[in-house]
């Protein structure tokens, strides 16, 4: 990356300004997208009440009531305070009265059977409530449930034509990105899988004697706005149930949700600035390679550099003066080239002595093929 900056850094304005002056470019996009999420937050908060619907069962509100009937007197169960009272306002149903014992035959007699009902606002609220859920339930369930999921894709076609220096380049690029993640599907844990669950809890709460009560007296279902009872403020059980109840009453929208996008468009903004640039860099990498070719121009411009880095680098030092800079630089001047003349006379030595070996073996193969003749003329 530091070679790519330096690379930019060093190209003269000029250049880049001509290259931008000759370009012509063209950006094609494509842009797909698609994300679907499915909301469970309405299973998630009934799953949590269920267990404050089954205290509430389990522990019902109840009342006495007391059911007032005129009967025979052999047919009566129990004689109350309240069916003597009965009877004196109710002279025609004595039958007998001996004045002598003072004892008082009635024909008929007012009966009250004492029983416990659940038949109170609260349990009905309960009731419905459940119903409700049934209702909700079976709403959901016709709807496409997905599993969380996101999916990109991303096209870009990029062409471009100007002059880098003397040279006429094209470029032509082709990127492509994609993205494709979910979430794992885990049976036991589905939504599915935790309807089935909910049903099941919810089948049992059905089951219970409350409800069958109420259900067998056809009562009214409860409608908004539920009423503040004091049970109902004060008691957890029902304020559980009652934030379920607001909670759908106020959310009826579907829970899957999808976003789709599909889009298909020539970019002309900051996107195409930046493959412009890109282009440039690219001219200037393939510009490389002509760096084995450095003219004179090039030479100065780097002797230039090397001497005032090195001068910078010796001002860091501490403070120093032109002479002595001078000096410095000239003594090593000196022993540079002192040292560049030895090492050039020592490898014209190496190759003198190399030339030399050869020279004498060529002689000696010369002698030894003359006395090899003189010895076959014998």
């Amino acid at each position: 990356m530091n070679g790519i900056v330096e690379l930019y850094q060093k190209t003269k304005e000029e250049e880049k300004n001509r290259f931008q002056n000759s370009l012509t470019s063209q950006l094609q996009v494509k842009e797909k997208k698609n994300q679907s999420s499915y909301d469970d937050t309405w299973l998630t908060k009934m799953e949590g009440t269920l267990r404050y619907l089954d205290n509430i069962l389990r522990n019902p509100n109840r009342f006495i009531v007391n059911e007032e009937e005129i009967v025979k007197i052999e047919l009566a169960r129990r004689i109350t305070v309240d069916s003597i009272k009965h009877l004196s306002r109710n002279t025609n149903l004595i039958q007998d009265y001996n004045q002598k014992t003072g004892e008082v035959k009635p024909s008929k007699i007012l009966n009250i059977n004492k029983e416990e009902s659940f038949n109170t606002y609260e349990n009905r609220f309960i009731y419905t409530l459940i119903n409700n859920m049934k209702l909700y339930i079976e709403r959901k369930k016709k709807e496409e449930i997905v599993d969380n999921q996101f999916q990109s894709q991303k096209n870009l076609a990029y062409q471009g034509k100007g002059k880098f220096k003397k040279e006429t380049v094209e470029i032509s690029v082709q990127l492509s990105g994609k993205i494709d993640s979910g979430k794992q599907k885990n049976q036991e844990n589905s939504i599915s899988s935790r309807i089935t669950k909910l049903e099941e809890g919810i089948r049992d709460l059905c089951s219970s004697d409350v409800y069958k009560n109420i259900q067998k007296l056809h009562v009214a279902p409860v409608i908004s706005p539920i009423k503040k009872t004091n049970l109902i403020l004060k008691n957890v059980n029902f304020q559980y149930a009652l934030d379920l109840w607001n909670y759908m009453q106020m959310n009826m929208e579907p829970s899957t949700k999808s976003d789709r996008i599909n889009k298909e468009y020539e970019d002309k903004g900051t996107l195409k600035e930046l493959m412009d640039q890109s282009f440039l860099l690219n001219c200037l990498i393939m510009n490389t390679l002509e760096k084995e070719t450095v003219t004179e121009e090039e030479k100065e411009q780097l002797q230039k550099e090397v001497a005032s880095q090195s001068i910078q680098q010796l001002m860091s030092l501490g403070k120093i003066s032109l002479d002595e800079i001078v000096k410095l630089i000239g003594d090593e001047y000196v022993k540079v080239k002192y040292k560049k003349v030895l090492d050039t006379s020592e490898i014209e030595r190496t190759y003198k002595k190399a030339i030399s070996n050869y020279m004498e073996k060529i002689e000696h193969l010369k002698v030894m093929k003359h006395e090899d003749r003189e010895k076959d003329n014998q």
